[in-house]
């Protein structure tokens, strides 16, 4: 546990609330069908009995190795679900954005895929069954020591997640776990009951990249149409197109090309030494009331300093301002970040462009570089829950934040 003033547990807005309680089907159960969020065309509605619905549990149990996997010549891949589009049922073949998301169960999807046992002995854990932006930041932690916890038994984990918030779930674990093994999330755009998916084919290359070894101490990437993506900068750029996830300015790290994985760069920590680049951010070290409330405020034309002040006032330790072009706010936003700066509150600055670095920092400011909004708010969250320091949140915005070679 770190010395400092205990930072307060997260407090969410009532429509985070909401999407906590409308979680999906009870773990790896196909019973509770009825009681799914559903989505439709890209909008989310909530069934009768959801209002009265609790939030299902997490599964944090990692099923012990088999006999037979003990003795396998094969990698050891655990596959964890949480739901999303790639475990959607939709309501016929044909329907591509009419769906139940968070539906079918990892074991049977895992139990369905041909071929898996040529790349790797397979076992699935039903962490949860949810739409990705129903995960609380305290399901977070639970899913990062649940993989690490994998880790120490298995060769590499897969994470199978929603795609709305995969980016901040894929960031959060490549920030937090610690073990230098293969983690490879993935997800799809179209669910796994229709013709076309993308579902079954993003599954398999992810347990084939897993299970193949090329990643380890890549830290967390993302493997989703046959492209490899480190976690840091990744974004989704479109709602439906399978081709959604891209890296700005960077670009994706790799491809796999049916036997063929192609990787054509490496992250820093990949060429330090063993141990060098394991992440700061151990989440043994603390508990889940460490957890800082970190919010982010967009600025536009004629932006009010409002957001600014009702983030502050509802107990947001640090705010990440997406800003306009290289990072500008308005000067009603300054003057209500002056203000927040003067109680404590550590700024990062960002651009809404989606890429692009931005300014340097100031007395109360860390520059975001060229993180997104909602990455620099997961590096920010997790640095204020570790400490209070300014200089040593700097320190790991230029260090973690903007990994330079």
């Amino acid at each position: 546990m770190k010395s400092r003033t205990n930072h307060p547990i997260a407090v969410w807005s009532t429509a985070a609330l909401t999407a906590l309680v409308i979680s999906l089907t009870p773990v790896g159960s196909y019973a509770a069908y009825a009681q799914t969020v559903t989505e439709v065309k890209g909008t989310v509605s909530t069934p009768a009995s959801a209002s009265t619905a609790a939030a299902p549990g997490r599964n944090t149990t990692v099923p012990p190795l088999s006999e037979a996997s003990k003795q396998s010549t094969r990698p050891n891949v655990l596959v964890i679900g949480t739901g999303g589009t790639i475990a959607g049922q939709s309501t016929d073949a044909t329907s591509f954005q009419s769906y139940r998301a968070g539906t079918l169960a990892i074991e049977d999807m895992v139990g369905e895929l041909p071929n898996k046992d040529k790349v790797a002995d397979v076992t699935a854990l039903q962490f949860g069954n949810s739409g990705s932006s129903a995960y609380t930041m305290e399901d977070l932690y639970d899913l990062s020591l649940t993989v690490d916890k994998a880790l120490e038994t298995y060769d590499s984990v897969v994470v199978t997640t929603g795609t709305d918030t995969m980016e901040e779930i894929a960031y959060f674990l490549d920030l937090t776990v610690q073990s230098d093994k293969p983690v490879v999330i993935t997800g799809a755009m179209r669910p796994w009951t229709v013709i076309g998916s993308d579902a079954q084919a993003n599954l398999y290359n992810a347990i084939k990249l897993a299970g193949s070894g090329r990643t380890a101490s890549f830290g967390t990437v993302l493997m989703l149409n046959d492209t490899i993506h480190l976690a840091r900068g990744v974004t989704k750029t479109n709602d439906y197109r399978t081709d959604t996830f891209e890296t700005p300015m960077l670009g994706a790290v790799g491809y796999i090309d049916e036997e063929n994985i192609r990787i054509y760069r490496a992250p820093l920590r990949a060429t330090k030494a063993d141990g060098e680049g394991k992440p700061v951010f151990d989440l043994s070290k603390i508990s889940k009331a460490d957890l800082a409330k970190v919010e982010i405020a967009v600025s536009y034309q004629q932006a009010g300093g409002g957001a600014i002040k009702g983030f502050v006032a509802d107990g947001a330790k640090g705010i990440v301002t997406a800003g306009t072009g290289a990072g500008g706010i308005s000067r009603e936003m300054s003057a209500a970040r002056k203000e927040a700066i003067e109680k404590g509150v550590v700024f990062v600055t960002t651009t809404r462009t989606g890429s692009g670095s931005v300014y340097g920092g100031g007395e109360g400011i860390i520059s975001g570089d060229n993180l997104s909004p909602q990455q620099a708010r997961i590096l920010l969250l997790l640095s204020l829950s570790f400490t209070d320091d300014f200089n040593t949140i700097k320190g790991w915005f230029e260090t973690y934040g903007t990994p330079e070679v």
